[in-house]
């Protein structure tokens, strides 16, 4: 569960699609995340684990979007720029 001092977040970057990435949490990691959604995503490559609160500052995202989505669908998919606008629904 998020707390105001924050969460641990595991990122994800898609083998298929440069710029796709995915935000987790470090207790659940990939586990609340769509069987759907993981095979367009690919091979899940770890790229970094940090320590997010509401004022870190991420460079295509904002961190309230990011905790947000991960405490109510577990994830949190940050799509690559060209293609932010067709957007998939997982839910």
């Amino acid at each position: 569960m998020a707390s105001t001092t924050g969460r641990l977040i595991t990122i994800y970057r898609s083998s298929r699609q440069e710029g796709l990435y995915l935000y987790v949490s470090q207790d659940d990691l990939l586990n609340r995340v769509p069987q759907e959604l993981l095979q367009e995503f690919g091979i899940p490559k770890e790229a970094m684990r940090l320590h997010l609160d509401k004022n870190r500052k991420l460079a295509h995202a904002k961190s309230e979007d990011v905790l947000s989505a991960i405490e109510i669908k577990g994830y949190y998919l940050q799509l690559p720029p060209s293609i932010q606008t067709q957007v998939t629904n997982y839910d």
